[in-house]
């Protein structure tokens, strides 16, 4: 009810700001959305480790989402996978259930089976397996070990598939170790996010409103620049903070959201 309240008020057909309602095809395409999708395409083509980290509401998992929906499913098979906290045991039945394999056996036995068909996906299917593990930090050790493993094909002569490790920067402090060097010295592309900039912010919020049907003068420059310095450039909190911006604005009556309005905002997403 809220929602249509305020989205009748600034002329909306939705709120722009909802991750629900964003569309591949309407991706917000930001420096890091641009850096992640080149080198994903790049490990697409030549298969290997890519690891990308970036702080929670960030845009990777979104930008993930575009790569793999954009795949021709006809020349490469994906599967998404976020693996919180998950045993080897576990983790080996998921890889099975993702490539369409047996997974009530030991884990030596879906080890072998794992390798086998990536190999032939790659060798005779021609569709490469791509494999996107989520929330990477989480992953223990002795994962992180088999997954070297796993990499070994034919005496180390070829990479069959290609491995996304997406996480928190946390996950860089891990690959680190010594324990990690082989799994490290596999990496064949790497990218932190930075977050937007001043002019992203602007132009993010402006393109989510017009994407919505609505004028992007309903939002003044002094706002803008009130939630760059809040939000750090972080695109979930751009979402959160506009989302109260349009509710308080429509309630006290303004056609534009101005500097007042969006403290009002800032200092409610500081309570909640």
């Amino acid at each position: 009810e809220v929602e249509r309240m305020y989205t009748d008020f600034y002329g909306l057909s939705f709120n722009p700001f909802d991750k629900q309602m964003i569309k591949e095809k309407d991706a917000f395409e930001s420096e890091d959305f641009r850096e992640m999708t080149a080198r994903l395409e790049y490990l697409k083509e030549i298969r290997g480790i890519g690891v990308f980290t970036a702080s929670p509401g960030m845009g990777k998992t979104f930008a993930l989402r575009c790569f793999a929906k954009g795949l021709n499913p006809n020349l490469y098979q994906c599967a998404y996978l976020c693996l919180s906290t998950v045993s080897v045991q576990e983790f080996y039945r998921q890889l099975c259930e993702a490539l369409g394999l047996e997974s009530g056996f030991g884990k030596s036995q879906m080890f072998k089976s794992i390798q086998e068909r990536l190999y032939y996906l790659y060798k005779e299917k021609k569709q490469p397996f791509i494999c996107i593990l989520d929330e990477a930090q989480y992953l223990n050790s002795n994962i992180l070990r088999d997954l070297k493993m796993l990499m070994n094909q034919k005496y180390d002569s070829v990479n069959c598939f290609s491995l996304i490790l997406c996480g928190e920067p946390y996950l860089n402090h891990i690959l680190e170790k010594q324990v990690n060097e082989a799994l490290r010295q596999r990496i064949v592309v790497h990218y932190n996010f930075h977050g937007l900039t001043d002019q992203e912010v602007s132009d993010y919020i402006r393109q989510k409103i017009r994407n919505a049907g609505g004028s992007s003068d309903i939002i003044d420059t002094a706002a803008i620049s009130s939630v760059h310095s809040y939000s750090q450039g972080n695109p979930r909190l751009i979402d959160n903070v506009m989302t109260d911006a349009m509710t308080l604005g429509s309630q006290m009556d303004k056609k534009v959201i101005d500097a007042e309005v969006m403290l009002a905002a800032i200092n409610n997403q500081a309570l909640s």
